[in-house]
């Protein structure tokens, strides 16, 4: 429906709707690689730049886990950061990324 979605707080957000949390020394990272679907295939990109020190398996098989639970088990990569002070300032907060929804979804 228009207008209804979800923005945890507590993470960063980019205009490709990717999203990073920030644990301890590494970030969790819904982003990475490739997408394949039946129309396209689409190179996904880091947020954030490091070593890759985690990839989530389980959407090996279950790939449909990044759209319906993506905050929880549909993570795709854990990354050890190489320099937050850098990166975190290019990433939206969650105010601002619900600003954005809503600019786009106003559109439609």
């Amino acid at each position: 429906m228009k207008g209804e979605y979800s923005v945890p707080d507590g993470l960063y957000y980019t205009k490709e709707h990717e999203w990073v949390r920030v644990e301890e020394n590494k970030c969790r990272v819904q982003s990475l690689g490739t997408v394949e679907s039946v129309k396209a295939v689409a190179d996904v990109y880091s947020p954030v730049s490091g070593e890759v020190v985690e990839v989530n398996d389980t959407l090996s098989d279950a790939p449909e886990l990044v759209n319906k639970t993506p905050y929880s088990e549909g993570w795709i990569t854990v990354i050890k950061p190489e320099d937050l002070k850098k990166d975190l300032p290019g990433l939206m907060r969650p105010e601002d990324y619900r600003s954005l929804l809503k600019e786009i979804t106003e559109k439609k």
